[in-house]
């Protein structure tokens, strides 16, 4: 039996330490990997007890403090502790460019192939600048270099690598490598009961909409509070997102729930994270899950309400239209940026007021909702399972190193 390929794994975010698709998809990519290859992770934050981490580490020290363009500088103290211990693989992996220069000065330092994964670009999330501000411009920096210089650059979508090559127009198309994100139909499933529902504050009883994702922007939650003006009366809109990226979204996305609540009530916000089983049982029972973004290069979670039975209304941006079919498994709703660095749609009343009439839709026809539901998850059964995406990723690897 030949020896398995030895592989880094350099990511910010694993378990337990996961707050957005990047650290799902690390999670089960490695999960799944490890039939394949030794794949030893390398993370951000305190220590983990798992066997597949071969360490974790935080940031020095010296850098300690509130200022904004310090949480960039934090990122890459990280990034030099990581590559300092990646000297006994054959290969990097780094996921994000919170990761990414630890992979590529492992690149520099031991001439090893470095691979990188690309869930989102830098120069297409210019809103970035209002939450780290100088500090973006070093993230973009350290993207550009990362990803000119990777020996392999996977993308999570045919939309993801299109737009690396319009981004960095340098970038040898060939060595940009299209492999989807993916998810474990078996973990993640429909769950008939209801006790998780009644903990978080939802009525069973009550129809509802379900948004999952960060307080930023880039997912679009302002945009559909808007739409919730317009939603067919007695439909509940649950809200599983947690911390804001900047204090003034925060201050907008609660002005704009209290107005609902206000006025048309049933408006339950679940702030912190839900474990893995609560929230496959909060999109099991919606009736529709919506992805308002203005900007996704895949939508991991999308794959996740699918894999529910949900169906989904979702913006038609990105790498969503690779997900999402209309009529089949959901919904897309045109999207037209303005321009401006905030995402914000060229015409803004006529896209809540499109998300809306989408929503009451399945709102008003449940027959339809389930039928969507239930051929999402079959697509997810037979398109996106994550074994496939292991395999691929492991032979990109051996691919590059000549296996």
């Amino acid at each position: 039996m030949n020896r398995k390929i030895s592989v880094g794994i350099v990511t910010r975010e694993y378990p337990p330490e996961v707050y957005g698709g990047a650290g799902v998809h690390v999670d089960n990519l490695v999960r799944f990997l490890r039939e394949h290859v030794d794949a030893r992770v390398h993370c951000f934050g305190k220590h983990r007890d798992a066997p597949e981490v071969a360490n974790s580490y935080e940031h020095w020290s010296a850098l300690d403090g509130n200022a904004q363009h310090l949480a960039a500088l934090r990122t890459l103290s990280v990034n030099l502790s990581i590559s300092a211990h990646l000297n006994e693989v054959e290969l990097v992996h780094s996921h994000t460019w919170y990761a990414n220069m630890a992979g590529h000065f492992a690149h520099l330092l031991y001439g090893i192939p470095h691979v990188m994964t690309s869930h989102s670009l830098e120069p297409l999330r210019p809103w970035k600048a209002e939450q780290l501000g100088g500090g973006y411009v070093l993230s973009s920096f350290c993207e550009r270099i990362s990803i000119e210089q990777a020996d392999a650059v996977v993308a999570v979508s045919k939309a993801m690598k299109a737009d690396i090559l319009s981004s960095y127009s340098t970038v040898d198309p060939n060595k940009v490598h299209v492999i989807y994100n993916g998810i474990d139909p078996a973990a993640v499933r429909p769950d008939p009961a209801t006790n998780h529902l009644v903990e978080c504050g939802i009525d069973p009883n009550i129809p509802y909409v379900v948004f999952v994702g960060r307080i930023t922007r880039q997912k679009g939650i302002v945009h559909l509070l808007e739409a919730a003006r317009h939603f067919i009366p007695n439909t509940q809109l649950v809200l599983c997102a947690g911390e804001p990226d900047t204090p003034d979204m925060g201050l907008e996305v609660e002005k704009l729930v209290n107005e609902l609540r206000a006025t048309r009530g049933h408006v339950v916000w679940i702030a912190r994270m839900l474990s893995r089983g609560e929230l496959s049982q909060v999109l099991t029972h919606a009736r529709v899950f919506v992805c308002p973004s203005v900007y996704e290069p895949f939508g991991i979670v999308n794959l996740e309400a699918m894999a529910c039975g949900v169906a989904v209304v979702a913006a038609q941006v990105g790498g969503i239209p690779e997900i999402v079919v209309p009529r089949e498994t959901g919904t897309l709703v045109p999207f037209e940026s303005d321009g401006s660095p905030f995402g914000t749609p060229k015409y803004r009343e006529t896209y809540a007021r499109d998300l809306a009439s989408a929503i009451n839709e399945l709102l008003e026809q449940p027959e339809l909702a389930k039928r969507f539901g239930d051929q999402g998850r079959q697509r997810v059964i037979e398109v996106f399972s994550w074994a496939a995406i292991a395999e691929k990723t492991a032979q990109l690897y051996a691919q590059l190193l000549g296996r």
